[in-house]
């Protein structure tokens, strides 16, 4: 149970980025006070959970609706979060992990952000949704691994919500060098375990195995 814990815990700070989060939570919400930033961050946490828990809950239907496979689902996974771990290691932007340029000026018109773009795509974006179906189908039916799972998606968005709290803080601290490290280093976790999908996915397919 620790390892997978500690997978799905690395998973969903990398896909979801919370330092990431609060730094572009901060630049989205210069105007409001601090109550109105609390209200925010409160309800964009609760709406992300309930479309992850969702995710979470009907992930399998979903790829039996489509007829994908687990091994399927595994590569594809993996190729995704390849993906975004190298755009975090480079430091660079991409709708996977954070909002697009066209995101962020619909947003700074926006009073409201929890919904748009805080609770997705910041929080559940289509990383983070694609690792929670992949973690919870890879458990194939166990329930207390899902339940380690759901307790890890549970408590990095607890983390990405206390983050948002201390928004301001947590710039001063880190800085814009600081926040790269962190997502530069779980780029590279991240990277280790896409490939780890990748390799998994490939050996429970079909495709090399001789009759």
């Amino acid at each position: 149970m620790l390892e997978i814990a500690l997978v799905s815990s690395a998973t969903f700070f990398a896909t979801i980025g919370p330092p990431d989060v609060a730094a572009l939570f901060a630049a989205l919400t210069p105007n409001n006070t601090p109550a109105e930033r609390r209200a925010i961050a409160l309800k964009g946490t609760l709406i992300a959970l309930a479309i992850l828990l969702a995710f979470a809950a009907f992930g399998d239907s979903l790829l039996a609706l489509f007829g994908i496979t687990l091994p399927a689902l595994r590569t594809a996974g993996g190729v995704l979060l390849l993906l975004m771990a190298i755009d975090m290691v480079f430091a660079r932007s991409s709708g996977a992990v954070t909002t697009t340029a066209e995101e962020n000026r619909e947003a700074t018109a926006k009073e409201d952000i929890s919904v748009f773009p805080l609770a997705t795509p910041l929080i559940a974006g289509p990383g983070t949704m694609g690792a929670t179906i992949l973690l919870v189908a890879d458990a194939e039916g166990d329930w207390t691994h899902i339940a380690v799972v759901v307790a890890c998606l549970t408590a990095m968005l607890l983390l990405t919500f206390v983050l948002l709290l201390l928004t301001g803080q947590v710039q001063r601290l880190l800085g814009v060098t600081g926040l790269h490290v962190v997502s530069r280093v779980a780029g590279v976790l991240l990277a280790a375990l896409a490939v780890q999908f990748i390799f998994d996915g490939v050996a429970d397919s079909a495709l090399f195995r001789t009759s």
